[in-house]
């Protein structure tokens, strides 16, 4: 893909899923990679894979939902490498299956912080730099729940929606200074499953509180992988099969290229057809 050589991305959510598999391509493409997340074991692993294949690729620790972190990857990606030409703003969390009522406060907080006014602080670092630079391109991972609603993920539902219209809002802004900024609505894709425990150190955990986790990561696997095979929860993928990361990431560095030079404000649906029915 023409445009990507040379260039620099920051990814959040890096190590593992989508935000691998994207890196994995930016890197593939000849960028240089700015590998982020929470998680800093699987950061570097992701980074790692890059630099095994031969590629270039950095790992900086990020928690989205903090603006002096977010801050920190894009200074640590600018003063690395000269510049910042494409982000994919990648990170998020998948919580718990639950009826509008028996979500907490806490759990509607801790999605919101992270899948939404997380793209929200990443794009405010990113905006300066790129604004500064003339150019840029900007992706954010949106969901299928940004377009359309799901019973017992509303909170999920309700951060991505806010996805999709933040990104519409910010392209409006920068369309007429080079940067553009579009997001993908991913359908049922082969990816770990993200929860509430992901970014907890279970090393601070007593031994009760790691099996008690563990239960719960494993009941909440469990209810995704129903949900996933539930129409009532997530309707049939007419092309009949669930999506590779890499699928996702081969959109993403599509929309950084030139050849979506025309393209901005768009979140494009990635979902074997699920938005057509």
């Amino acid at each position: 893909m023409e445009g990507i050589r040379g260039k620099t991305v920051v990814v959040t959510g890096a190590g593992s899923g989508i935000g691998r598999a994207s890196a994995q391509r930016f890197a593939a493409e000849g960028a240089n990679v700015v590998v982020s997340d929470i998680d800093e074991q699987a950061g570097h692993e992701s980074a790692a894979t890059i630099k095994d294949a031969g590629g270039d690729a950095l790992f900086v620790p990020v928690d989205v939902a903090d603006t002096a972190s977010v801050e920190h990857m894009i200074d640590v990606a600018v003063e690395t490498y000269g510049s910042l030409d494409f982000a994919h703003n990648n990170a998020g969390i998948l919580t718990d299956f639950a009826e509008t009522t028996n979500i907490t406060e806490g759990q509607w907080d801790r999605i919101l912080a992270i899948n939404l006014k997380g793209v929200w602080t990443c794009m405010k670092a990113e905006l300066p730099v790129m604004t500064e630079q003339g150019h840029g391109a900007i992706v954010n991972t949106a969901s299928e729940a940004g377009l359309v609603g799901m019973g017992g993920l509303s909170s999920y539902s309700a951060g991505k929606h806010g996805v999709v219209g933040l990104t519409k809002s910010v392209a409006l802004e920068y369309a007429s200074r080079d940067v553009r900024v579009n997001a993908i609505a991913p359908g049922p894709t082969k990816t770990n499953i993200q929860s509430g425990l992901i970014g907890g150190d279970l090393r601070s955990m007593s031994l009760r509180q790691r099996l008690g986790a563990g239960v719960r990561l494993l009941q909440t696997v469990i209810r995704t992988i129903r949900a996933e095979y539930d129409t009532s929860a997530i309707r049939d993928v007419p092309m009949d099969r669930i999506a590779d990361p890499e699928e996702m990431a081969g959109v993403v560095a599509f929309l950084c290229s030139p050849d979506a030079s025309y393209i901005t404000g768009h979140t494009l649906p990635v979902d074997g057809g699920q938005s057509a029915d």
